[in-house]
């Protein structure tokens, strides 16, 4: 579904990704895992929309949308959970889903916002509550729901269990398991290797900006080499 070759993304001086290539099929979960700076952030801003390439291609179900703006790509399908969460504290639940899902129609949009909510039972209990006074784990439940509420083809996840207690961790990537078996494919990007290689069906490596290790998730989870990329002092 989503094909990216020879990617190339240079913020000012600095070039960030040098030359990636992967791909996510219509199903399952893809993982890009990698310590802290190798590039995976800005690799999924760029799918997004959010980073203009300076080289190679991305496309969609066999559209390019390498270089649109994140509001096309997300027409085209593809809605990002991002890292750190961002949503609007200042805004109730209920409001932040309502952005999530403000392109669709009134009968699509209150069903995909009971798909939502049945999902994340807090978030219903939570629904006429300010975002900003959730729980650290509510609201990347809450960031996760507003991306599902665009009915997106294609999730990205970026850092979902970045700041969140080992069992909150553990609730998101059950979560993600879920989201999975719904049949709506995943490209993950996450520090949390083992948690990761956990629910992945194929995973990559990065390390200064490039792929160096793929695979099916479950031979790399015993790859020694893997571990040599986050113990090998890269920043």
């Amino acid at each position: 579904m989503l094909k990216v070759r020879g990617l190339h993304v240079r913020l000012g001086a600095l070039e960030i990704l040098r030359g990636v290539d992967l791909s996510v099929p219509g199903e399952g979960v893809v993982s890009v895992l990698g310590a802290n700076g190798v590039g995976k952030t800005t690799l999924m801003r760029t799918l997004s929309g959010v980073y203009a390439p300076s080289a190679g291609s991305i496309t969609f179900d066999g559209a390019a949308i390498g270089g649109l703006p994140a509001h096309a790509v997300l027409r085209h399908g593809i809605a990002q959970a991002p890292e750190g969460r961002q949503i609007f504290g200042a805004m109730t639940v209920a409001e932040n889903l309502r952005l999530g899902g403000m392109r669709l129609p009134g009968a699509d949009f209150a069903a995909e916002q009971e798909r939502v909510l049945a999902l994340f039972p807090r978030l219903r209990e939570r629904f006429r509550q300010k975002a900003g006074s959730l729980s650290g784990g509510e609201q990347q439940m809450l960031c996760i729901g507003r991306a599902l509420m665009s009915r997106p083809r294609l999730l990205l996840l970026d850092e979902p269990s970045l700041g969140l207690a080992p069992k909150l961790v553990a609730q998101i990537f059950e979560l993600v398991r879920e989201i999975r078996a719904s049949g709506l494919p995943v490209l993950l990007v996450e520090q949390n290797a083992r948690a990761a290689l956990a629910v992945a069906d194929t995973a990559h490596v990065m390390e200064g900006g490039r792929i160096v290790l793929s695979g099916p998730a479950c031979e790399l989870a015993g790859d020694p080499r893997v571990a040599e990329v986050y113990l090998g002092g890269h920043a």
